[in-house]
């Protein structure tokens, strides 16, 4: 996602990192580069205008910090501008006084309507909360049955009925208001494209069940038409925000910054997989940082912190720092770190990597892990313990056993032997070596909202963008929460 935009403007931080001084045409011309990557990422014309005009409000008349290079200035403020444009802050949900708080979904068919109501469910039921869905899309003869199987597999009552989308509706609210259900969710039908028919029906659906928050899920693939739904579903629904899908995507990603810039409504949800865990609150301040090439380390820390299992990371831990690590210990890190996604955008999430690293990461096959994981379960259990004594006839013999071959099994066994001269050195009062150095305390600075480490994003020097963590600073910028339940 973004990858085309992102590219574009690190080259742009790249060339005005070159330059001691900007002249007023260096500055013209490297906002001309800006213009003309928000344009090619398909962001809609007036959005690019103004995003444009505010970067040079910013720097209009603004000192220059002594720790900032000039074009370590112009960034920082295309940055800034990225958050505002983006969103400004992550922005959270409230709840109903007198529940259940409703939520209608609505958009073009295709977006993932259906999916993204079973994820936000599955997100709500995390909250502690009991969601509630309601399948009111009886244009797609599959839709109703998908909501029944994704709800199934989520643990959430989907409620359906053969009669009309506003009678389903206004029904299956009755219902979870009966059950006590505090969060309902209604999947309303899309058209490929915007009609009266579809407008009017979920109008309808809308007006039957007064809800609190009306969402539009929009694909990030979409392109200039999002900016055309947008309006439409706006001006018919007054959206409360938006819900993007498919952020996993190699897209241009620019119905992001159009649809959040021609509806004035903030992202607030956003969905980068097709599991239904690949779904989460959208953060415009750590977007805006993978954009600009700086990285995401608050969401790497969350995604360890959500799925690895700390009894086995500290053991593990314990028994790199007195130099016994094992086959079955790395095998037990290399699942910890499969948890958490693809390697691949694991590596796009690490700051300071560089932009042929992430290419690289593009072309990380995680089959391959499939592979190490087989050649390591092929072996016994003094060979993992001690891989020393995998002589070339274990080695055939490990190679036959995983379906592999005797190269694979002696890459492996030397990566591995690398790696245990790194936990020796560590157990040896050595530290960690090299990058990994740098990673602890990389992490606590994040964590506590201080500034992230020099040479991010192509900079050079120190990097002013920091990244809100929890604990932080509670000051809201203006416009950064969706808009307080009604009261129905």
């Amino acid at each position: 996602m973004f990858d085309a935009l992102s590219d574009r403007l690190e080259r742009i931080g790249q060339n005005l990192r070159s330059k001691g001084r900007l002249s007023p045409a260096d500055l013209d011309a490297a906002l001309g580069e800006v213009r003309t990557a928000l344009l090619e990422a398909d962001v809609e014309l007036s959005v690019v205008r103004a995003f444009i005009e505010a970067v040079k409000t910013r720097l209009d008349g603004v000192a220059l910090s002594q720790s900032l290079s000039p074009g370590q200035q112009v960034i920082k403020a295309v940055h800034e501008q990225l958050i505002e444009v983006l969103g400004g802050t992550s922005l959270k949900v409230t709840y109903a006084t007198h529940p259940p708080t409703v939520i209608l979904l609505a958009g073009l068919q295709g977006a993932g309507k259906t999916t993204t109501a079973a994820k936000l469910a599955r997100w709500f039921k995390q909250q502690g909360r009991q969601p509630y869905l309601i399948a009111a899309d009886l244009q797609r003869p599959a839709a109703v049955e998908q909501l029944r199987v994704l709800g199934s597999q989520i643990g959430v009552d989907v409620f359906s009925a053969l009669t009309d989308p506003v009678s389903v509706a206004r029904d299956g609210l009755a219902e979870a208001t009966r059950i006590g259900r505090d969060v309902v969710i209604i999947d309303t039908a899309g058209r490929l494209s915007i009609d009266e028919a579809l407008m009017a029906e979920v109008k309808a659906v809308s007006g039957a069940t007064n809800p609190h928050y009306t969402f539009l899920v929009i694909d990030a693939m979409t392109g200039q038409d999002a900016v055309q739904t947008a309006r439409a579903f706006h001006d018919t629904l007054e959206l409360s925000g938006l819900i993007v899908t498919k952020l996993d995507y190699d897209a241009r990603g620019g119905a992001v910054l159009s649809a959040r810039g021609v509806v004035g409504r903030p992202v607030v949800f956003a969905s980068d997989g097709e599991k239904l865990e690949n779904f989460d609150l959208f953060h415009p301040d750590r977007m805006a940082s993978r954009i600009l090439g700086m990285g995401d380390i608050m969401t790497l820390i969350e995604e360890a912190e959500r799925t690895m299992d700390q009894d086995v990371v500290a053991d593990a831990a314990g028994r790199m720092m007195s130099g016994q690590f094992t086959l079955d210990d790395f095998l037990s890190q290399l699942n910890q770190v499969r948890k958490m996604g693809s390697l691949g955008g694991l590596m796009k999430m690490m700051p300071g990597m560089s932009k042929d690293i992430r290419k690289a990461a593009d072309n990380i096959d995680d089959r391959d892990l499939n592979r190490v994981e087989a050649i390591i379960k092929s072996m016994t259990k003094a060979e993992r313990t001690n891989p020393t004594i995998i002589d070339g006839s274990r080695r055939t013999r490990i190679a036959k056993g995983s379906g592999t071959n005797v190269a694979a099994v002696n890459q492996l066994l030397n990566q591995f032997k690398e790696m245990q001269k790194m936990m020796k050195q560590m157990a040896g009062g050595g530290g960690l070596p090299g990058p990994l150095a740098k990673l602890a305390p990389m992490a606590a600075r994040a964590q506590a909202g201080g500034q992230l480490p020099s040479g991010l994003g192509g900079l050079g020097g120190p990097a002013p963008f920091t990244s809100p963590a929890k604990g932080g600073s509670k000051k809201k910028k203006k416009g950064g929460r969706v808009t307080p339940p009604k009261n129905r």
